[in-house]
């Protein structure tokens, strides 16, 4: 849908913001572009829509080059987030979603009307439409900013560093908020970035930059940490590069073990077993571990809360290794605590599991 070819931009003064780039930017798939300071990842994203004219070369969206396309045309059917929302403060949320809409002729009523349901599916509460963006949190002005990206149904979604302003837990909210809509709607996203982690979690496909504005590697995930490219991208992905590996590999198929569970309320009437034992409550959720001395300290008398020793993470079967792996190096007993959707104890992972999966999938 999106096409790079041999593109260039060079500034009056000399500075080479984009080196040579040819790129194919896949339909309804959403590649993220991932670099350092100066790498060129902004530049070439903002000359998809014609906000940066190229030196050289081509860009093409559905086959027609950008430059023969009237600019303001382009721009009302691309959706287009940036860091901080760039909401206009002067407008009440509703009229923000509802402005490329009405732009594009629709009716103010029916454009608001459609707002509405367009704040619902990115997650915010119909009572949100009418305040002003001063008025609401970081968190949810980039939510209203994604809701007036997709307000028109675009096929095309341009996201500049949308989540960079925001704390950790509320980037990891909207991180999953992106991917729940991209799972419903497939729009073609091209996500910029200089998290690597973030790329990884987020993208179909990653494009890796370096300063200068030179493409170095643009794959799939699981390639780029299998097999990066060169010295550059294999030292911009980290130390880390295994770790995260790890994330992108379904653990459905890792063997649960048994795991021995008692209850709160009948600890004091069962013999005590060997080894670690998990504590559940009466809805079979996990409570933590307590060992054999630990049990025995809590017949004797002390408060089970001074003897049980927090679970840590939890797996469920519907995520990845990285997760597996973390639940079982987290827990005191070595076994990973593994529930189901309902949060109930099903069994537990080994370290030694996720490793054997990583092995048959080197040698599958």
């Amino acid at each position: 849908m999106i096409s790079f070819d041999k593109v260039a931009k060079v500034y009056a003064d000399g500075t080479t913001a984009l080196d040579q780039l040819s790129l194919e930017v896949p339909r309804g798939r959403l590649t993220v572009f991932v670099g350092p300071s100066g790498c060129g990842k902004t530049t070439a994203l903002r000359m998809i829509n014609r906000m940066v004219e190229p030196t050289s070369g081509t860009v093409t969206v559905n086959g027609t080059d950008v430059a023969d396309v009237n600019p303001v045309r382009l721009r009302l059917g691309i959706g287009y987030v940036i860091q901080s929302a760039g909401l206009m403060p002067h407008q009440r949320v509703i009229d923000n979603v509802a402005t490329v809409p009405v732009l594009k002729g629709q009716s103010r009523r029916a454009a608001r009307k459609a707002a509405y349901q367009v704040l619902e599916r990115v997650g915010l509460s119909p009572k949100v439409a009418t305040r002003y963006p001063a008025q609401l949190s970081g968190g949810e002005q980039q939510r209203v900013g994604v809701a007036r990206a997709l307000a028109a149904d675009p096929p095309i979604l341009l996201m500049d560093e949308p989540f960079s302003a925001v704390d950790p837990v509320v980037r990891h909210d909207l991180q999953n908020e992106i991917l729940r809509l991209q799972s419903e709607l497939r729009k073609t996203v091209v996500f910029v970035t200089h998290d690597i982690d973030e790329a990884f979690r987020l993208g179909d496909v990653v494009a890796v930059f370096a300063p200068g504005g030179h493409l170095q590697q643009c794959d799939e995930p699981a390639k780029l940490l299998s097999r990066p490219a060169n010295n550059f991208v294999s030292k911009f992905i980290g130390l880390g590069r295994g770790y995260r590996l790890l994330q992108l590999i379904d653990g459905a198929g890792l063997p649960l073990h048994d795991i021995t569970c008692v209850t709160a309320n009948t600890l004091r009437d069962k013999p005590l077993p060997d080894g670690w034992v998990l504590v559940v409550d009466d809805g079979h959720a996990p409570l933590g571990w307590i060992d054999a001395n630990g049990l025995r300290r809590h017949q004797n008398g002390a408060a089970l809360s001074d003897t049980v020793t927090v679970v840590g993470s939890v797996f469920r079967p519907t995520g990845n290794l990285s997760q597996a792996l973390d639940a079982a190096l987290s827990s005191p007993s070595s076994m990973g605590v593994a529930v189901d959707e309902d949060g109930k104890v099903i069994g537990a992972v080994l370290a030694a599991d996720v490793l054997a999966a990583v092995t048959r999938r080197r040698q599958g």
